[in-house]
């Protein structure tokens, strides 16, 4: 089991591995974002664009980046998207942003693909932009990504939901399965599901898994808005229809919130035993859950770390600096220069030792 990842380990690990930044040209036809040595004032305006209030992650970042700027010396302006016309909401906040100075402007896209006009501006304004979370698409004016490694996160989800069969059920030698993923304007949701059906193609091909309703294809499976109602509604249908004379023993759910609502559609249909439900965001709602194996596991991803190395990140563009970077992300049009973190999978098992730096949590284990 890895060790959690926290905000002032983040950096370091990187440092100690000796790894350098990524040029800053990275092949995309322009002069270098940054140059060694030039800056701008320590007590600018950083932007932060975040896409909504649906996830609880969402709502811990921006508390986090009010306190984190303001700590780090500069001017912070954080704004959401509203509930209605999110994408033309976020695409005006950020303009906005450019049009006061905004020096680096830090985006959690609502939707990636629907941005290419406002970062263009940035840069044509001489701002940088930190794709925070979420990758902004099919376009060259992205100039750094951050985020934990969504890929790996579906493959820990895939691996638990395999975990968990076998543990659950020992007499079964094939299990009953339904695949669910996320919202199809989130450039994340087509990552985690791909990563996720890299563990569970196979035992599908083989067997093993069996997906009783067909539905496999992400289009088939994706939640609009991550909403748990729409969750619940597919799941709801799935129960009353596929469902009638079988069980489901397992679920793939992409993230903690509508993780519960599908709990809650299999308890409202009358299923007598809790089928394996997988999830994401160590939501405080869903500890008590895990530990009661209600819902079997999550993946703990540190908002406090990632919102800590995007400021930091910030912080070295300031000082003229090259943030640290990792690898590089393909968005469609060029190869981002990329930092990601390492997302951890939580069971009742270790639920414990992975929230053990985070007190919060840590007492909803306790309780």
């Amino acid at each position: 089991m890895k060790k959690i990842l926290l905000a002032t380990t983040a950096v370091m690990a990187v440092a100690a591995l000796g790894l350098t930044g990524c040029s800053s040209d990275n092949g995309r036809g322009g002069e270098a974002t940054t140059e060694e040595g030039s800056g701008f004032a320590a007590d600018s305006l950083i932007g932060v664009a975040l896409p909504d209030k649906t996830s609880e992650n969402w709502v811990l970042a921006g508390g986090l980046f009010e306190d984190g700027l303001a700590d780090a010396g500069f001017e912070g302006d954080v704004q959401y998207a509203g509930a209605s016309n999110a994408v033309a909401d976020q695409q005006q906040q950020i303009s906005t942003m450019i049009t006061n100075g905004a020096k680096v402007i830090i985006i959690g896209a609502k939707d990636g693909a629907q941005l290419g006009t406002q970062v263009q501006e940035a840069r044509d304004n001489g701002a940088i932009v930190i794709a925070y979370d979420r990758l902004i698409q099919n376009t060259d004016a992205v100039d750094y990504y951050v985020a934990f490694d969504n890929f790996k996160v579906g493959q820990l989800q895939g691996q638990a939901l395999l975990d968990g069969l076998a543990a659950s059920f020992p007499d079964k030698t094939t299990y009953n399965i339904e695949l669910f993923s996320g919202s199809s304007d989130d450039a994340n949701a087509p990552v985690f599901f791909e990563g996720a059906m890299d563990v569970l193609q196979p035992k599908i091909d083989d067997g093993t898994l069996v997906v009783v309703s067909g539905q496999t294809d992400i289009a088939q499976t994706a939640t609009d808005g991550w909403k748990p109602e729409n969750a619940q509604r597919r799941m709801d249908t799935l129960m009353q229809g596929t469902y009638q004379s079988t069980t489901v023993d397992g679920v793939l759910s992409p993230n903690d919130t509508l993780a519960r609502a599908i709990i809650t559609s299999v308890s409202d249909a009358g299923q007598a035993e809790a089928p394996i439900v997988t999830g994401q965001d160590s939501e405080a709602a869903s500890i008590p859950l895990i530990m009661s194996g209600a819902q079997y596991s999550t993946i703990y991803k540190d908002t406090r770390a990632l919102v800590a190395t995007a400021i930091e990140m910030a912080q070295a563009l300031q000082a003229g600096d090259e943030p640290d970077t990792t690898t590089e992300t393909n968005n469609g049009n060029v190869d981002v220069p990329t930092l990601y973190l390492d997302p951890v999978i939580v069971t009742k098992d270790n639920a414990a030792e992975a929230y053990a730096e985070n007190p919060d949590l840590l007492a909803l284990v306790n309780e």
